[in-house]
């Protein structure tokens, strides 16, 4: 039996208008809503947390989307029409020098390990076309920026050299010398095998 869209409507209507329609579509909650999946959790998620503050020099981890230049394009490769009709490569950009929101001396860091990657502007580019989907490229995106930021991070980090470690070192030198020199004694000996005798008058 079909049911034309004008019987629906009028249906829905009668149900709403209706006190036990009213009831059921008020008091109605699935199993699966978020107040009974996460009970003891804020369901409120209108309010925009603060934005984590990138301490002592370290740098926290969050990179402001309004400080940053996202732009999409057509990505290469097989994907069928999906290439052809949505832009999914995503392509981040941003001004090194003036990028307040990663520390002073990680922003050196990075300008000196990607000179080459650095436009003559100084705008610094992070590329993806991992996906066919805009979210997720945009996603990788940030991953890719935000683990070269923590390699330089740690790249700053000076380890502490132990006693034991500076005394092995200084072992193996000695060693590495001490075996140089008896290769060139070996080599000056076997050179001087090498050469005739001289007559004495």
């Amino acid at each position: 039996m079909a049911v034309s869209l004008s019987n629906l409507c009028s249906l829905r209507r009668l149900l709403i208008n209706s006190t036990c329609g009213r009831a059921y579509l008020s008091g109605f909650k699935s199993n699966l809503s978020l107040d009974k999946l996460y009970p003891t959790s804020r369901l409120d998620i209108t309010t925009i947390p603060k934005e984590p503050e990138s301490k002592n020099g370290k740098f926290s981890g969050y990179i402001p989307m309004d400080k940053i230049q996202v732009n999409y394009s057509r990505s290469s490769g097989p994907g069928g029409q999906n290439v052809n009709c949505v832009s999914t490569k995503t392509e981040i950009r941003f001004h090194l020098a003036s990028a307040d929101w990663i520390p002073e001396p990680i922003r050196t860091k990075l300008a000196e390990k990607l000179k080459n990657q650095i436009s003559k502007e100084g705008y610094f580019f992070v590329k993806s076309e991992r996906t066919r989907s805009q979210q997720l490229n945009l996603a990788d995106s940030l991953d890719k920026l935000r683990n070269l930021i923590h390699s330089a991070a740690q790249s700053l980090i000076v380890p502490e050299v132990s006693p034991e470690t500076l005394d092995r070192q200084r072992r193996l030198r000695e060693r590495a010398a001490r075996e140089r020199l008896k290769e060139k004694r070996a080599h000056s000996m076997t050179k001087q095998g090498r050469q005739s005798p001289t007559l004495e008058s």
